[in-house]
């Protein structure tokens, strides 16, 4: 197999810097490229802030955040490199771009995964002379702290390149899903989408306020989704009758309610109508004082499910 131990990110935005602090953080040396005036300050000082919340989580063990290198192209960057982490943002042509410089340079053998949400898998591999080891890598933010990562192969993939990425994201301390067919948003994504569409006709329709339908997630399902998906939670709901009983007893219910959910969009009236609700929820916090609330509650629950998880 391929040694990984040497990776490289291209892009160190927010998702970039974040999966360099994670990479460094599992004992790996990290070279990164980024064209924005500043970036690499900006990445330093991201894996800087990033790293006690990883110790937190046992992640740091093995790990160096002095192992980063910057470089001026992503050419350069890729030289050596066993696995590349591919953040640039989601044009085609500067995918296609990218690609076409980095792929004369990898190293045999080298795995390459992209963090797009939005473009697909045979949408970037036209990029590519040989796609063969090129697979969809996508991550939720930020990198570092969530643990999953979506995965996309196909008949252009070579074989174990799947496999090798799997266990690459496993070692660094990630989750990983398998999605087997091309659709926008892939899986995660969308399964936000469907629940923020009819969070929005909520408010729209004058049900709740923009506070209080966040409120009702984060102390009602979002607890439970944190430990089990919808489907393996509504299995439970019945009792020793399974997911079976639950749908004989709800199906009509849940019908009903699916009728009558919303359609709504974003136009200008609809993100105003949320941009005001969310400044009243806020309460005058600042970003950055809200990001750090969720990092550190996010924090607090990883901790609390490790040990159960390992029990």
């Amino acid at each position: 197999m391929n040694d990984m131990t040497q990776c490289a990110v291209l892009g160190a935005g927010v998702i970039g810097a974040s999966w360099t602090a994670l990479f460094l953080a599992s004992g790996r040396s990290v070279a990164v490229y980024d064209p924005v005036e500043g970036a690499e300050t900006a990445m330093r000082a991201y894996v800087e802030r990033a790293w006690p919340t990883m110790e937190a989580l046992g992640l740091t063990e093995r790990g160096d955040p002095g192992r980063v290198t910057f470089h001026g192209s992503a050419a350069e960057a890729v030289e050596g490199a066993g696995f590349v982490q591919e953040n640039v943002p989601e044009r085609v042509a500067v995918k296609h771009a990218t690609f076409a410089e980095i792929e004369p340079v990898l190293a045999p053998g080298a795995v390459v995964a992209s963090s797009a949400s939005g473009l697909t898998l045979g949408q970037m591999q036209a990029g590519w002379q040989s796609p063969g080891r090129f697979i969809l890598g996508h991550p939720f933010n930020p990198p570092h702290l969530i643990p999953l990562v979506e995965l996309m192969a196909n008949e252009r993939t070579e074989a174990g390149v799947l496999e090798a990425a799997e266990a690459f994201y496993a070692d660094v301390g990630k989750v990983t899903i398998r999605v087997k067919r091309e659709v926008p948003g892939h899986v995660a994504n969308r399964l936000q989408a469907a629940v923020w569409r009819e969070a929005i006709h909520l408010v729209q329709s004058g049900v709740a306020s923009v506070g209080d339908v966040d409120k009702a997630m984060s102390a009602g399902p979002g607890l439970r989704w944190a430990a089990m998906g919808p489907t393996a939670l509504f299995g439970l709901g019945a009792g020793v009758g399974g997911l079976q009983a639950f749908c004989d007893h709800f199906a009509e219910t849940f019908n009903g309610w699916w009728q009558d959910m919303g359609e709504p969009v974003l136009d200008e009236a609809t993100v105003a109508l949320l941009v005001e609700g969310l400044e009243e929820a806020n309460a005058g916090q600042s970003v950055e004082e809200l990001s750090a609330r969720r990092d550190a509650m996010i924090l607090a629950m990883r901790q609390a499910l490790a040990g159960v998880q390992s029990a």
